[in-house]
């Protein structure tokens, strides 16, 4: 197991981050470290999901077995 988040758990963490900041109550010191904290956790959805549609692009079942096929963007 690893000690960095998974994705499920860095995007609790980063909702609970928002919510934190949109209440508008923390002092400006503690405000500030949950902005850098969620700034992090935003950071590893993003790598994580990157992760993931490399993988989907490097996978893609065919008739003829895998190939390379790039991931389509929405």
């Amino acid at each position: 197991m690893t000690d960095r988040p998974l994705f499920e758990d860095a995007l609790a963490a980063l909702e609970a981050k928002v919510e934190e900041l949109s209440r508008g109550d923390a002092p400006l010191d503690r405000a500030l470290a949950a902005f850098e904290e969620g700034l992090a956790l935003y950071r590893r959805c993003h790598d994580l999901l990157a992760q993931a549609e490399q993988r989907v692009s490097k996978l893609v079942a065919t008739a003829e077995g895998l190939r390379e096929e790039p991931f389509p963007e929405a």
